[in-house]
């Protein structure tokens, strides 16, 4: 006999679990005791909110494919893991997020911290569901699994009585993960598929997505190649595919330079695996007329319930990309000038002008693309500092990037700290705002204890500055609410045992960084960036314009 707590523990490690990241609280404490006899084999973070635990969670699962693993308490623990809930689905990462609940002899009587999980949580996670009986935890954790892992991943919340933990029961705890196959193209889908391919002009190739393996990647890879076709990543998701191959033409998301917006909007065939078509990839859903798109759409998905959700295709196929990308053969058509010009404007879009800065982040990015090692991991939250690691970073087959595709502010500190725990001997550099690193800078202090201290680059203007950009735009020379006031960063990192340091010029940044590389404690270094770099009075857009001109001068 063991008790509800210990089940749920050893099935979790029976399904392959290595890492839990949490808050404790009373509500679960079967499982936290449980949690002490599988130090080494499933190992408990223990993180300074909910909010970045989950985060954490959710980082795990878009690294590594399996379910990040998030354990916090009921009502304000679980409310404050919301976000990461919520970041988890939009990003289509795979997460099981645990929450203590109030006994079920207490239960709808708003008992303390009492929460209705199903209603609070039933539109923002795959599945929400309650444990009643201690003998079900295997059935549902098994279901759980593949629900997160499975079709479209995402989260999954469970609860968990209080009652249910500690009552004893014989069932036995699960002992390997399921098996999962994604579904798979047939021989009439891949023929259908390719006559339209070979009908093309201008063809296109989509893609995004968590689940792709290696061996899909590089069979996409290798049949974009052969086929000469242009590829453009979904918003955040541009490692998914090498941004050294020929092919590779940029990636449409936030600030989408206009090459990518022409050829969306010039293409007449998109073949677009494994993504949900978000607001940020389709600008607002105007490059793509909804529900008859002008270009043929072949739209590929391991979920049925997003093929025709917004876009009637030309033909939708039920498949996983991994499973398609290995059944796709090389077409040839009358496309080389398009895919040559494609890869062509990508490769100019990398250059811009210098910024009005102390510390200017062309000079830095440059930099960076010249030393990161090939698998560096990058991270970030949400900002106008966004627009360096993902818009002017160049990610090859290696390269990893962390970034919400929920637009959450807090979530690059949280994520760099997961992806040290996973790969603890990769380069993780966290780009983060001066607001944004706010929103979670104490679980430097989880970083701290779990000896998991990634590179933090600081963007210190002063302000929030996408608000206040979206601000001078609309109310000009009115500024409300958007100027910021911040501590000393350096004094505040070395206080949770980090390397710090201020950088105040462009020169200073190269031996900054390389102190920063060689320090065993992580490093966080505050740049010095003008409140001018990046407003409305240079979006962008005008920063490509300026290169693209200044190039063509030259």
């Amino acid at each position: 006999m063991r008790n509800g707590g210990q089940l749920l523990v050893q099935s979790l490690a029976g399904l392959g679990a290595t890492r839990a990241f949490g808050v404790p609280g009373e509500s679960y404490l079967a499982v936290l005791d449980a949690l002490h006899d599988t130090a080494g084999q499933l190992d408990f973070t223990l993180c300074r909110n909910e909010g970045g635990a989950a985060f954490m969670a959710a980082a795990w699962g878009k690294l590594t494919g399996s379910p990040g693993i998030c354990m916090v308490t009921r009502g304000p623990g679980v409310t404050n893991a919301s976000i990461g809930i919520h970041t988890a689905m939009q990003d289509s990462a795979p997460m099981i997020i645990f929450v203590g609940q109030v006994g079920t002899d207490l239960q709808g009587r708003e008992a303390f911290q009492e929460i209705d999980y199903r209603a609070v949580f039933g539109t923002m996670a795959k599945w929400v569901v309650e444990i009643a009986h201690a003998d079900r935890i295997p059935e549902i954790l098994s279901r759980a699994w593949i629900t997160a892992t499975t079709g479209r991943p995402g989260p999954v919340v469970i609860a968990l009585p209080e009652d249910m933990l500690t009552s004893l029961t014989d069932a036995p705890p699960l002992t390997a993960p399921p098996v999962m196959r994604e579904p798979a193209p047939d021989a009439a889908t891949m023929d259908d598929l390719r006559a339209l391919l070979q009908k093309a002009q201008r063809p296109l190739i989509l893609l995004g997505g968590c689940n792709w393996s290696e061996e899909g990647r590089a069979a996409l890879q290798s049949f974009a190649e052969a086929s000469d076709i242009p590829v453009l990543a979904a918003f955040r998701f541009q490692d998914r595919f090498d941004n050294f191959s020929p092919v590779y033409a940029g990636e449409a998301g936030v600030g989408m330079p206009p090459h990518v917006r022409a050829l969306i909007t010039g293409a007449d065939t998109i073949l677009a695996i494994n993504i949900r078509f978000g607001e940020m990839t389709t600008d607002a859903y105007t490059l793509l007329d909804v529900p008859l798109p002008k270009q043929r759409l072949i739209h590929v998905h391991g979920s049925d319930r997003e093929i025709g959700k917004i876009y009637q295709p030309a033909l939708g196929i039920h498949a996983g990309p991994n499973a398609l990308a290995r059944a796709l053969r090389p077409v040839q058509g009358p496309w080389a000038d398009w895919r040559t010009k494609a890869r062509a404007d990508y490769d100019r879009s990398l250059d811009a002008p210098a910024q009005p800065s102390p510390v200017d982040m062309v000079a830095v990015t440059s930099h960076l693309r010249d030393v990161l090692p090939e698998e560096a991991i990058l991270t970030n939250g949400a900002g106008n500092f966004t627009v360096w690691p993902n818009k002017f970073y160049r990610y090859g087959p290696k390269a990893r990037l962390l970034a919400p595709q929920s637009g959450a502010m807090g979530y690059g500190l949280p994520a760099a700290i997961a992806a040290k725990i996973a790969h603890p001997d990769r380069t993780v550099v966290c780009f983060a705002g001066d607001g944004d690193f706010q929103m979670n800078c104490q679980e430097l202090g989880t970083a701290m204890q779990a000896g998991a201290q990634p590179i933090v680059l600081i963007l210190n203007n002063g302000t929030y500055g996408t608000i206040r950009a979206h601000q001078e735009r609309t109310y000009p020379a009115r500024v409300s609410g958007t100027t910021l006031e911040n501590p000393d960063f350096a004094a505040l990192a070395r206080a949770y045992g980090f390397h710090a340091e201020r950088v105040e010029t462009t020169a200073d940044f190269p031996a900054a960084f390389a102190r920063a590389r060689a320090s065993k404690t992580g490093a966080v270094l505050d740049l010095n960036i003008s409140p001018e770099a990046l407003t409305p009075r240079q979006t962008l857009s005008q920063m490509r314009a300026a290169a693209l001109a200044a190039k063509d001068k030259t």
